[in-house]
């Protein structure tokens, strides 16, 4: 259905990078959503109380609250397509992780309330009145629910939109608690056992804990997250092809939402070449980023000298020396300043942020292998972070 809505209503449907594109898919599975969980809360809220069920009947509202997750989402997006303003210029596309964010915390309260009332059902159980009608609405529901998991998991990662996973979260733990539902109520019926709150305690937590994922995963890019690996990769491929870039170091991605990337770097060039056409190749490199990419470049010139022996020598000699220290260090940036009595070293050393070595124990353990062997060597190092 939401397939076929989409050809309908969403013009460059495919162009999933367009802003544009990704507000009207989430505008449409939002509207999608509020429909079906508002059917699914009527046709549990009357099979809950025609069989005396506290597990159906909070179950029904559990779906009435997705629908407000659904209105959140649908808001969300509508708002995080906001065109850039002078008091956000980087645009509103955080918006959507905020929109995933409060899906995350209805899910929490809902399970927290199920469990409430669940165990007041254990400490004063009732009587269930078996009705095939109750059962045709779970089985229904189990399967309306499967499908609004499928689709919204699928235009999540599509989208990689946090707000859209969040919603498939919420439909998966939907599902689950549904069919201990009717689980609970067929065993009710044919055993005599009353399971009802106990299944409620289990589904609760279930819901709590889809809660608790849900949040995780969207806090964590408002926080400001590392970057994807496959998109560090293609950025360090786009700029490496071009033969005057030495290499790359210093990468920085600012995410202000999905779509609204802006990454800094600092880009190697020869020393030797010629100023203004290094530059107008930078700013080829700017724009090609920003076609293939759809993120905005800045990026840094770094001269490197690439014919001064002395240099080149040196710069083997320390290399060698990082990696008697460890393999997992690296280093960029590197030129000498000499003077009469002493020769300055100077560059910088890319660690892993779990380096087990301390920054000032690594320096000066790096400073003192250099001087071992060459005591009119002096190493002046800034230590940096890698990104991935």
């Amino acid at each position: 259905m939401v397939t076929l809505l989409a050809r309908i209503f969403i013009k460059d449907r495919n162009d999933v990078k367009n802003p544009r594109v990704r507000q009207a898919y989430g505008i449409l599975c939002g509207a999608v959503g509020i429909f079906l969980n508002l059917c699914l809360f009527t046709g549990k809220f009357i099979a809950g109380t025609v069989s005396n069920s506290i597990a159906i009947t909070a179950d029904a509202f559990n779906n009435l609250s997705d629908a407000g997750s659904s209105i959140i989402t649908l808001i969300g997006f509508k708002m995080a397509g906001q065109k850039p303003d002078p008091t956000h210029p980087f645009g509103h596309g955080r918006i959507e992780y905020i929109a995933g964010l409060l899906v995350s915390l209805v899910i929490l309260l809902m399970g927290v309330e199920l469990l409430k009332s669940s165990v007041a059902k254990i400490l004063h159980p009732e009587e269930l009145a078996f009705s095939p009608l109750a059962i045709g609405i779970l089985a229904a529901s189990i399967l309306v629910k499967c499908y609004m998991f499928l689709y919204n998991r699928r235009l999540g990662r599509k989208l990689d939109s946090a707000a859209m996973t969040a919603t498939a979260t919420d439909s998966l733990s939907d599902t689950i608690a549904t069919s201990a539902v009717l689980a609970a109520t067929l065993i009710g019926h044919f055993t005599g056992v009353k399971i009802d709150g106990w299944c409620g305690v289990l589904v609760g937590l279930f819901i709590c804990y889809a809660g608790y994922s849900a949040a995780r995963d969207t806090i964590s890019p408002l926080l400001g997250q590392a970057p994807d690996r496959e998109f560090v990769r293609q950025i360090s491929d786009i700029v490496t092809a071009h033969e005057e870039i030495l290499g790359i170091h210093d990468l920085i991605v600012h995410n202000y939402g999905p779509g609204r990337v802006l990454i800094s770097l600092h880009a190697e060039v020869p020393a030797e070449g010629n100023f203004l056409a290094l530059h107008d190749e930078i700013d080829t490199i700017e724009h090609e980023l920003r076609n293939v990419l759809n993120c905005h470049a800045v990026i840094h010139m770094d001269p490197v000298c690439t014919k001064d022996e002395e240099t080149s020598r040196l710069k083997i000699l320390v290399k060698e020396y990082l990696q008697e220290i460890s393999e997992n260090i690296s280093m960029h940036d590197f030129r000498i300043v000499a003077g009469p009595t002493h020769t300055n070293l100077i560059f910088d050393v890319v660690t892993p942020y779990d380096f087990p070595m301390a920054d000032n124990e690594l320096v000066k353990r790096i400073q003192e292998r250099i001087r071992r062997d060459n005591p009119n060597y002096f190493a002046v190092i800034e230590v940096d972070k890698q990104m991935v």
